[in-house]
């Protein structure tokens, strides 16, 4: 089922509606002038229809608009709705809400590679903790005593032992305070204020005071390896088939036939399927070269070896050369992502093979329109690791340094926290297929230990984990994709063994907790989303592309920019007085991006642009902010289209109210 219908149903049966008064709007936050009154609901809260009536229990976490706040005695009522366009559900007390400031949640990192997250009790308490010369011996102390279920005062829950599908099992951990401090390890860490409740059935919670047991219990310590006979996996090749990658092809393909024989001969070739996909660049320019991208193999459509090689067999590389170095290597990362089904899959690996690199989201040769870090998100949204295999070879030399900067960046992967980026010296057809043996080989094993119960779960711990990390750096390309391709088995088994158990966020309501490892202060625990609506999506786009429009216009007149920017202010956008500065020399002043932009706590590179900066830039500068303008409006263009990923966070919600999660990353 789609996220957002499912999240519908779990509401819909238990809230009321009253009529729609089309005219009424929310309340407005204290000094905005666009930016509603949200509040979120707490468990055991009452949706009452009209004051004084009985009321009916709503879900936690239902987000609602305020429209309107009346005192009786010592309560305080909110009349509230579940949209900014006039429908009203009835009243809540406002004792059961908690205020909704900005629409930013988190989403927890897959646990393979880190130290359990904690949710404290008090800001102090993890505090304590991070400005320790000795972080590890006060974090240890507190993980020993709640694996032996001793009391733990400071600490409310734990999270689950296994990776919570937040497309199966679906949470908020809304932020609700933030605050950055340096640690005494030196790094720049954000102690955050969250909101906690799963989709659980909230009868089964007593009460906020959850003992640890409880929360513990959650995390499926019980053993659950017979769940893994069903684990499977899907190995899909992105392979640059221009004029000079034949040889590569052919190794590829051998590759593949070399392990789909052990598959066979193993009895796993309903757990390990090979797909691929083949790219070369824009044939408008160069139509010899038949193709932009094609999907040759779908690993859900494969049977056995034969079959592959049969559906490959007509894959040669092209006979005519490009019209550039670079290729769209980006159009076969996206047709893989888009036209294969990888939800049988729990292990999702793609693996690009390439001599040249990859068309920028603003060259105008690219049909995707994407940048790294679009496509990376994309790569993330399906649970999927991508492995570049680049082959550095004397041919492409001048381009080497260029494609291995995009290639890093593009294979970096949010579990292991590191590149899985692969240069093949010379661009060796030997290296090549030792290398993709290697993965292949590595892969398959996983999964036959899975199946005959042997997961790598059980023969990995986290002390293993830091040991291959530290030892990496002395093998050789193989060897390094081979223990890389172990640690993703450990933490994709995580995340599978996570959605067939049902794994949830801790049921707690208030705590705090770090966005870092608090002993590997490098390493991400949360990842950072903005929920944004329709209307500010959309509104967004506009404006980034009447500021990419007018910076362009500014490259001839660079004088003019700013003038013109504060002329667009003036006439653009619901509130009269948008224009904070008639003089304002800093975008951020002009009030152009909205209030739901500006309060959030990152750094915004157009936020920050000021008039005397855009000056001194040379025109290379000057072009390529604009261009990361252009390909961000891109990846906004195409998430408005996603109809499968925009949420309603409550039931009767206009359609203008859903909302898109946006990682940090990507906004402006």
């Amino acid at each position: 089922m789609k996220l957002a219908n499912w999240i519908y149903a779990f509401h819909c049966h238990l809230l009321f509606f009253s009529p729609v008064y089309a005219e009424q709007k929310p309340l407005l936050q204290l000094g905005k002038q666009t930016l509603y009154q949200r509040v979120l609901t707490i468990p055991g809260c009452q949706l009452l229809p009209e004051l004084g009536s009985e009321g009916s229990e709503v879900p936690a976490f239902s987000r609602f608009y305020v429209y309107q706040r009346q005192t009786s005695g010592n309560n305080e009522w909110l009349q509230v709705g579940p949209d900014s366009f006039g429908n009203i559900s009835g009243w809540l007390n406002s004792r059961c809400t908690v205020e909704w400031k900005m629409q930013l949640t988190l989403a927890l990192t897959n646990p393979a590679s880190r130290s359990p997250l904690l949710f404290f009790g008090s800001r102090n308490d993890i505090e304590t903790i991070l400005n320790s010369h000795e972080p590890e011996k006060l974090f240890t102390a507190l993980l020993n005593k709640l694996d032996k279920n001793q009391p733990t005062p400071h600490v409310l829950a734990r999270e689950p032992e296994f990776a919570i599908d937040q497309q199966k099992n679906f949470y908020l951990l809304p932020v609700l305070n933030a605050e950055e401090i340096f640690t005494e390890n030196g790094f720049r860490v954000r102690v955050l204020n969250v909101a906690s409740v799963s989709k659980q059935e909230h009868n089964k919670i007593p009460s906020q005071k959850i003992s640890n047991k409880n929360i513990l219990s959650m995390g499926g310590e019980q053993n659950n390896q017979h769940l893994l006979k069903e684990f499977s996996a899907a190995i899909v090749f992105v392979i640059d088939s221009t004029i000079s990658m034949q040889p590569y092809i052919e190794r590829t393909k051998k590759a593949v036939a070399k392990i789909y024989q052990r598959i066979e001969k193993e009895n796993l070739l309903g757990h390990v399927k090979f797909g691929l996909v083949a790219y070369r660049s824009n044939t408008a320019a160069v139509p010899g070269l038949e193709f932009i991208s094609k999907l040759y193999v779908d690993p859900n459509h494969v049977r056995n070896g034969k079959d592959f090689l049969q559906k490959v067999a007509t894959l040669k590389a092209a006979k005519v050369s490009s019209s550039r170095i670079d290729e769209d290597a980006f159009a076969g990362v996206m047709q893989a992502l888009d036209d294969i089904d990888w939800s049988p899959f729990g292990a999702r690996y793609l693996v690009m093979i390439t001599d040249a690199g990859a068309l920028t989201g603003d060259d105008p040769l690219s049909s995707t329109k994407l940048n790294v870090t679009q496509v990376r998100s994309e790569v993330d949204y399906r649970g999927a690791a991508l492995y570049v295999l680049h082959l550095k070879t004397s041919a492409s030399n001048s381009n080497h340094a260029s494609a291995e900067a995009q290639y890093r960046d593009l294979a970096f992967n949010s579990l292991l926290n590191k590149s899985l980026y692969y240069p093949i010296k010379s661009g060796s057809v030997t290296n090549l297929g030792n290398s993709v043996d290697s993965l292949a080989t590595t892969i398959t094993d996983q999964i036959k230990r899975a199946y005959q119960g042997k997961s790598v779960i059980n023969t990995l711990s986290k002390n293993d984990i830091l040991t291959k990390e530290i030892s990496v750096h002395t093998k050789s390309v193989e060897q390094q994709i081979a223990s890389d391709s172990e640690l993703l088995g450990y933490a994709m088994q995580l995340a599978y063994l996570g959605q067939r158990t049902g794994s949830k966020a801790p049921p707690i309501f208030q705590a705090w907790i770090s966005d870092r490892d608090l002993i590997n202060q490098q390493l991400p625990t949360t990842e950072v989303k903005v929920l944004l609506t329709k209307s500010e999506l959309s509104d967004l786009s506009d404006v980034i592309k009447k500021i990419a429009n007018t910076a362009n216009e500014g490259l001839i007149s660079p004088n003019d920019m700013f003038a013109s920017l504060r002329s667009i202010a003036a006439t653009m956008g619901k509130d009269p007085n948008q224009l904070k500065q008639p003089n304002a020399t800093k975008l951020s002043e002009m009030g152009l991006l909205g209030e739901y932009i500006e309060d959030l706590p990152y750094l915004s590179e157009v936020l920050n642009l000021d008039e005397e900066t855009w000056k001194s830039w040379d025109g290379i500068e000057q072009e390529k902010f604009i261009r990361r303008l252009n390909i961000k409006l891109n990846y906004y263009q195409r998430c408005n289209q996603d109809v499968d990923r925009w949420i309603s966070l409550a039931p009767g919600s206009d359609p203008r109210d859903f909302v898109y999660p946006i990682p940090l990353e990507n906004l402006p």
